[in-house]
């Protein structure tokens, strides 16, 4: 009887997976591992660095500024993964309920946003929101000319207004996502539900709910990732502003590496973001993992 040597398999596995971790370690570790030492100098990005230990870390906590940008992140997540879960969960269980004929077309449709580029979306409603733009035209058609205003340019409404983008962008992918995981639940659950005497709600909680928990959880780490690492959409619409009230730390990141030429404190930043990501998405996961044990 001929076999394989004992650990040649483990062996073999090696040779696969090696390969892979050093690209996974080459572009992904490293610099990880380089912007954790870069956040403790304070650097230029030009001259010799000094060493500051953890003050850059100290100073996004006592910097009233930065606190600021984080907690934009935060509100930013209840735009960008909150509403859209909720949308997205409405509108799949009606459609996959009411069985909509163009099926296909229709998912094609509201997954459009997101094969189009975040900076072409970011001009677009940039137009939207002009004081000569759409929304402003489409109100004082509707005779609400007290409303007007220039959304991306009040203090009040311009974080609102980034949001409602990020609500806009995020829907359609949440949307296809959950009926995709209800396209999978056996329809003789909701035979058996109805001649239990459940209603439409009662199904929905019952059993489309716990059914695409992990789809939900899918949903949320992918949206609360693109809150808390959203650049592109805040650089275009409002550099920050008005004053720092859209600024984000995605945004500081940018705004005091190559603005500012405070590098270390951009890489602080940027580690602690990616700190903040992971834990999230870790606790997503894991609350989803326990809900389905």
């Amino acid at each position: 009887m001929t076999g394989r040597p004992p650990g040649e398999p483990r062996r073999v596995a090696y040779l696969f997976i090696l390969p892979a971790f050093a690209i996974y370690a080459a572009f992904l570790l490293y610099p990880i591992g380089r912007a954790v030492q870069l956040s403790l100098y304070n650097w230029d990005g030009l001259s010799l660095g000094t060493w500051a230990g953890l003050d850059n870390y100290v100073a996004i906590v006592a910097d009233e500024g930065l606190r600021a940008a984080f907690g934009h992140a935060l509100v930013l997540i209840g735009f960008y993964a909150v509403a859209p879960v909720a949308i997205g969960l409405m509108l799949a269980a009606i459609l996959n309920h009411a069985k909509v004929r163009g099926m296909g077309f229709f998912r094609t449709v509201v997954f459009l946003p997101q094969v189009v580029a975040m900076v072409v979306v970011a001009v677009a409603w940039r137009k939207v929101y002009a004081p000569d733009g759409t929304l402003n035209g489409l109100l004082s058609a509707l005779g609400l000319d007290s409303l007007t205003r220039g959304w991306l340019g009040d203090y009040t409404f311009a974080l609102p207004a980034v949001g409602v983008v990020g609500t806009w962008f995020e829907t359609g992918l949440v949307t296809v996502l959950l009926l995709a995981g209800m396209s999978r639940i056996p329809p003789t659950l909701y035979e058996a539900a109805r001649l239990d005497g459940a209603n439409a709600t009662r199904e929905f909680f019952s059993i489309t709910l716990p059914s695409v928990r992990g789809e939900i959880a899918v949903a949320l780490t992918l949206t609360v990732i693109a809150a808390l690492r959203t650049f592109d959409l805040v650089y275009i619409t409002t550099k920050g502003g008005p004053g720092n009230s859209t600024s984000v730390p995605s945004y500081e990141v940018y705004h005091r590496a190559f603005g500012l030429g405070q590098v270390g404190s951009a890489a602080a930043i940027g580690v602690t973001l990616t700190v903040i990501i992971f834990a999230i998405s870790f606790v997503i996961n894991r609350f989803a993992d326990g809900e389905a044990s």
